[in-house]
């Protein structure tokens, strides 16, 4: 059996380019060993809006303690939320341990 040549041809254009990725697969010419992992430290993550009802004096108090904290009351409530998450995810792992 023929070993296949797995290096990217040189384009003239990128009409020529999209001709032949039309017919070829990337992972053709995918060589796994030579893959680096990477760190992309400027991305930041995907934020979606909502909408929560709390009862007035739960919000009052966040906005006191994120004052305390000089943050915004939003992301003490992110902090808190992110807290609670993570412990519920560890309480989860032991219980499956």
């Amino acid at each position: 059996m023929k070993k296949r040549d797995n290096r990217i041809p040189q384009f003239k254009n990128e009409d020529k380019e999209r001709e032949f990725w039309a017919n070829h697969s990337p992972l053709d010419y995918f060589d796994a060993k030579n893959a680096k992992r990477v760190v992309f430290p400027k991305l930041k993550p995907s934020l979606k809006s909502i909408s929560i009802r709390l009862p007035e004096d739960m919000l009052e108090e966040l906005k006191v303690l994120a004052n305390k904290k000089d943050v915004p009351y939003q992301s003490l409530a992110k902090i808190y939320l992110a807290r609670q998450i993570a412990l519920e995810r560890e309480r989860a792992k032991r219980g499956r341990s």
